[in-house]
């Protein structure tokens, strides 16, 4: 542990009994996918997936704070020729906890390259759900809005008079469909599909999130102070994230070699504080 750093060598379903419930505001994580990682973390098959997870996403619910947020990055498998169901299996068993599915979010990764298969082609994307304990909770849309672009330009600048009588929104954050109220603003908030490159450089690691995904996510959750939790660290990619950011970041990996990588990783970058 580093002052605002602290990684746990061990398994999740047992060392998150270190934390204190409510005590985490946001968890951005990626377990190992069903039937794979098997040389570093066995592979657990889909069929047995949700029994896997179910101990561990009740001691999530437990450390996570009332007004927090739970984003899990998951993708689901073919099985003899068809996609298992593992992934809607798993939101089931969580609503049944009392997790609230609260939204779903699309990570498109650019930069997939082609494949085909008898009956498919490669995937070029992966599920980042989103999961919170009561339908309050603390989200700062506006970190995270982006550039209006070229389009607008020309929409705006050609509005109807249907465009200009549109119902407006029922939210408050929203424009609903009166396209005028568009005009002159040069952000707006982003969709729920997040175009990200994935990470080339595996750092040692098997499967890299992309830095710019748990920023993100920690940008729209938390806010500076605040304790970001992965409970499947890996390179540890989120926990520097969140350190960067100023949060706390706490992280638990089963792999000592893993664990090893994210603590040279901070000593070198107190070296250069130095």
């Amino acid at each position: 542990m580093v002052g605002d750093f602290y990684i746990i060598l061990g398994d999740s379903a047992i060392e998150l009994a270190q934390l204190h419930s409510d005590s985490v505001q946001l968890i951005v994580t990626s377990p190992p996918y069903a039937d794979q990682r098997k040389k570093t973390y066995g592979g657990i098959h889909p069929d047995d997936y949700v029994e896997w997870f179910r101990p561990i996403s009740h001691e999530l619910r437990r450390v996570l704070n009332p007004r927090g947020t739970f984003i899990l990055n998951i993708k689901e498998k073919a099985v003899n020729g068809e996609r298992h169901t593992y992934v809607l299996d798993l939101i089931k068993a969580l609503r049944e906890q009392g997790w609230l599915w609260t939204e779903e979010f699309i990570w498109h990764k650019k930069n997939s390259y082609p494949g085909k298969w008898p009956n498919r082609f490669r995937d070029s994307w992966e599920r980042l759900l989103q999961f919170n304990k009561s339908k309050k909770f603390d989200m700062y849309q506006e970190e995270v809005m982006v550039p209006v672009g070229d389009w607008a330009k020309g929409r705006l600048s050609n509005l109807s008079e249907t465009d200009r009588i549109r119902d407006e929104s029922r939210s408050e954050s929203g424009f609903g469909k009166n396209v005028s109220h568009w005009i002159g603003r040069d952000k707006v908030y982003p969709t729920n599909v997040l175009h990200m490159a994935t990470e080339c450089n595996n750092q040692g690691h098997s499967a890299v999130f992309p830095r710019q995904l748990p920023e993100w996510f920690i940008k729209l959750f938390t806010i500076p102070g605040d304790t970001v939790l992965d409970p499947f660290a890996g390179s540890g990619t989120t926990l520097f994230v969140a350190r960067e950011m100023r949060r706390k970041a706490v992280g638990i990996e089963i792999v000592p070699e893993y664990v090893d990588g994210i603590e040279a990783q901070l000593e070198t970058q107190l070296q250069r504080l130095i």
